[in-house]
Order: C-alpha cells, then sequence, then structure tokens
C-alpha cells in the first residue's frame, strides 16, 4: 500500500485526497494545510492524522509520497524536503517559480530515483494525447505553425485578489493559465528556443498579467503564437486549444476532440484518410477507476501511484519537462522585460514566501 501525505486542502487537494483515497494500492494516511478548521473536520469525519505543519507531518508520519497542493511560491522548499526524506512527490502546477529551481528538484529526484510528477493533466485528456500520437506519426509533415490558445472567467472584477494574482505567489496569468498549453507545446515540439512580441497585459489587476501574447520557436523552425487571457467571461470556464499547421494539413485539438485534415493519407495511420477526420475525447480516453471533475484528474494520479508500483521513472510529466515550461516562462518574462517599448514593467516573481495560507 502506497501511504500518501496531501498537503494543502484547497480545491485541487481536496480533489487529489478524494482520487487517491479510491485507487486501489494506495491511501492517504496524512493531511497537512494551516487552516485548523478544515483539519478539525477532515479529522472529524476520516480519522486521518492533520498536521498544521508541514515540517512536523513529514518528521511523524509514515509516508511514501506526498501531493503538493499549495501555491506556487512554497512549491520549491517543500518538494525539496519530501525528496531529501525519500519521498516520491506529485506538485501541482506551475512547477517552480524560477526554472532554475525545477531544474535543480529534476536532478535532485533523479538521483535518489524518486518518481516526480507535475501536475499538467492536459496531457491526460484524450484529444492531446492524440495530438501527439499524430504528430509523432508525421501526419501533418513538416510543421511550421502552431497557435496555442487558453481563455477563461478567472479575474473578472478590479477588487479583491487570490494568492493566484499575486505574481509574487502564484505568477499571474502566465504562470498559472498560459502554463498549460506551454506544457503541451513542449510536450509536442520539445524546448522552446527563444521568445518575441511578448505582451502581459492588465485588465483587473493591479500587479500582475491577466493576459499573455507571446511568439515562441522551437527546433525545425516551428513557430507558435500564444494567445491567453483569463478574463474573458465569454466562457463558462477554461479552454485550452491547439492549432497546428504543416505540409499535409491542419490539425485542431481541444478537450473534446481532435480535427485533422490530411492532404495525403499516412501509411502509418491506417484509421485516418485523406480529408477531414474527426475523433472525440470520449472515444480515446481509458476508462478511470474514479471519475471526478474529470478522467484526466484521475488518470494523472493513478499513473504516479502505477509509476511508484513499478519503480519507474520514465514519467510523462516529470519535473525535467515542467522545467521546460517553467524556463519558457522566463524567456517570455524576460523579452517583456527587455523590450523597449513605453510602459509598466511587470515585476519578476520572487520565490520567497510572503503569505500565511497554501491551500490551492
Amino acid at each position: 500500500m502506497i501511504r500518501v501525505g496531501v498537503v494543502g486542502v484547497g480545491k485541487m487537494g481536496l480533489s487529489h485526497l478524494a482520487i487517491i483515497n479510491a485507487l486501489e494500492g494506495a491511501s492517504v494516511t496524512a493531511v497537512c494545510d494551516p487552516a485548523g478548521y478544515l483539519l478539525d473536520v477532515i479529522n472529524k469525519y476520516t480519522g486521518l492524522n492533520v498536521y498544521p505543519d508541514y515540517t512536523e507531518m513529514l518528521a511523524s508520519a509514515e509516508l511514501d509520497a506526498v501531493i503538493i497542493a499549495t501555491p506556487s511560491a512554497f512549491h520549491v522548499d517543500m518538494v525539496r524536503a519530501a525528496l531529501e526524506r525519500g519521498l516520491h512527490v506529485f506538485c501541482e502546477k506551475p512547477f517552480t517559480l524560477n526554472w532554475n529551481d525545477a531544474e535543480q528538484l529534476a536532478a535532485l529526484a533523479q538521483e535518489r530515483n524518486l518518481v516526480n510528477q507535475v501536475g499538467y493533466h492536459y496531457r491526460f485528456v484524450g484529444a492531446f494525447q492524440e495530438t501527439k500520437r499524430l504528430l509523432d506519426a508525421n501526419a501533418l509533415g513538416k510543421v511550421s505553425h502552431v497557435l496555442a490558445e487558453a481563455y477563461g472567467p478567472v479575474v473578472l472584477k478590479p477588487k479583491g485578489s487570490t494568492w493566484r494574482t499575486k505574481r509574487t505567489q502564484g505568477g499571474g496569468c502566465l504562470y498559472d493559465y498560459a502554463a498549460h498549453p506551454l506544457n503541451l507545446l513542449n510536450w509536442y515540439f520539445g524546448q522552446a528556443e527563444g521568445a518575441s512580441g511578448t505582451a502581459l497585459n492588465k485588465i483587473f489587476s493591479r500587479d500582475t498579467d491577466d493576459e499573455v501574447l507571446s511568439t515562441l520557436t522551437f527546433q525545425d523552425d516551428v513557430i507558435s503564437q500564444i494567445s491567453v487571457n483569463w478574463s474573458d467571461e465569454s466562457y463558462r470556464k477554461m479552454s485550452t486549444k491547439i492549432t497546428i499547421w504543416g505540409t499535409n494539413g491542419r490539425l485542431y485539438a481541444d478537450r473534446q476532440e481532435v480535427q485533422i485534415y490530411l492532404r495525403k493519407p499516412v501509411p502509418e495511420l491506417a484509421d485516418y484518410a485523406a480529408g477531414w477526420n474527426v475523433r472525440y475525447t470520449t472515444d480515446l480516453t481509458e476508462p478511470v477507476s474514479f471519475y471526478i471533475r474529470g478522467e484526466e484528474y484521475s488518470g494523472q494520479l493513478e499513473y504516479f501511484i502505477a509509476a511508484i508500483q513499478n519503480n519507474d521513472g520514465n514519467n510523462v510529466n516529470s519535473f525535467k519537462s515542467a522545467a521546460e515550461t517553467d524556463k519558457a516562462i522566463a524567456m517570455m518574462i524576460d523579452d517583456f522585460e527587455n523590450d523597449e517599448r513605453p510602459r509598466a514593467p511587470v515585476a519578476a516573481a520572487s520565490t520567497k514566501k510572503r503569505f500565511s495560507l497554501f491551500n490551492r
């Protein structure tokens, strides 16, 4: 039985807690959060060991792994402490606010031979997985242009804020929203080589960005436009989209489906014909043992537990892969801050802790 500690019991932490306790071969044995009333409720109704202090939990609880679902600024210290105690780690995204920290943690996890994963759940959505398979099969021929988008209604008022809207805590739209399509780009095309024309625009927030625009370059002359806005109430919830153009056609993917137009059929893809083809996520997604919010949330944790059970360090969502996304974000910030156009700069993110609560 894999014994798991959950750190931070906000929306994501509670979701992870429920999923882990439903998985065969794993159980949550400890919960950590600074909110005493949450710990009292969890202890009363579940009997789980609860801790207000992370260091105390690591020292006292018998654990094999931890799930860290705290605001981003806490990730580095918490992940490092868990790895140094020999624990496998699943950490929510964005991984870090400094890509150098991400690479150091990836190296430490590899050195200790510990399973490490970051919660970029779109890699477990059937349509985006099928996109990866089609690209690996060279379905589109030589890829030239990509449009990566994400829109949703997160920040819609100028007053009030959460840790997500503070650059030193959550990193703003760039880290919290744009990280998702960026991570898919890293999965499909590898590490970004440069960023240009970056705009980090405020709409309602005072000290961080609500809209992100940029152009990224990748190997083999692949160019991608990034368009992200978390202050867009025309969307009911977050919508992430990828459109890819190549010499043999065009592909569009979102959470619901993959649409691909092929100029010529591809021998390796017998189930795809010339012209338009559509595949739906419902047909592409493998069943999960416990459904909550979406199969991808259960799928990523099933994958994490299986990797621990099989001692498999070749994780599709490893710290190393997440560091590529953190580095792409750093490129975009650097491009924005070094642009000579007159405007109010957005401060670079800090990795120092400046707040008390850490539930996502």
